[in-house]
């Protein structure tokens, strides 16, 4: 494996176990309601800001590995999307960048 291989997927194993972890916290304090958590996101002007600038990253990100994996066939791609929206743009951008550079 190449370096940068290899620091594409260090980059989405941290970019999976960092935010998870503060989700995982966050829900450990307050309740297991995923409405609660998005009312949490949007406080105040910054994090209503902050989550709408992920969300757009996302939007293309997924955009991106659609138009890609029909390119290429590379079909493997396509599990990035639940990794972006499930996880977040930290896991899925550099998993999608790790998968895309393979052989």
């Amino acid at each position: 494996m190449t370096p940068i291989r290899m620091l594409y997927l260090a980059l989405a194993i941290w970019g999976t176990i960092h935010p998870m972890s503060w989700f995982i916290t966050w829900f450990n304090e307050n309740t297991y309601d995923i409405m609660a958590m998005v009312d949490a996101w949007h406080v105040n002007a910054a994090t209503s800001g902050l989550v709408w600038d992920l969300t757009v990253a996302a939007v293309t990100l997924t955009i991106w590995v659609i138009y890609e994996t029909f390119q290429r066939k590379a079909w493997l791609n396509l599990l990035t999307i639940p990794a972006t929206f499930c996880i977040g743009v930290s896991c899925g951008l550099p998993l999608y960048l790790f998968l895309r550079s393979r052989a």
